[in-house]
């Protein structure tokens, strides 16, 4: 990819562009709708809690997945590698 979507900005990513907008829009608006779905049946607050983790995790963890790879910054194993080799 050669468009950053994202922007690191500690340990959260932040969109520059509109694919980055839309992505953490449709991630939002999956977990809300989720949210809604399995609250209409939960009988407690540690039934809902229970019941979105998977989802949420599932979720947020796709999308950081892809903003750390659209983000121009090097993935780990590169660094590591440049570090090596800076070393030598």
């Amino acid at each position: 990819m050669k468009q950053r979507w994202f922007k690191k900005a500690g340990w959260i990513y932040i969109p520059v562009s509109a694919a980055g907008i839309v992505l953490y829009l449709m991630t939002i608006v999956f977990c809300l709708t989720v949210f809604i779905a399995v609250d209409r049946n939960s009988h407690s607050n540690s039934d809902t809690l229970y019941g979105i983790f998977p989802y949420f995790v599932s979720a947020f963890t796709v999308l950081f997945w892809i903003a750390s790879n659209s983000s121009g910054q090097g993935r780990v194993k590169d660094i590591i590698s440049e570090n090596l080799l800076s070393k030598n």
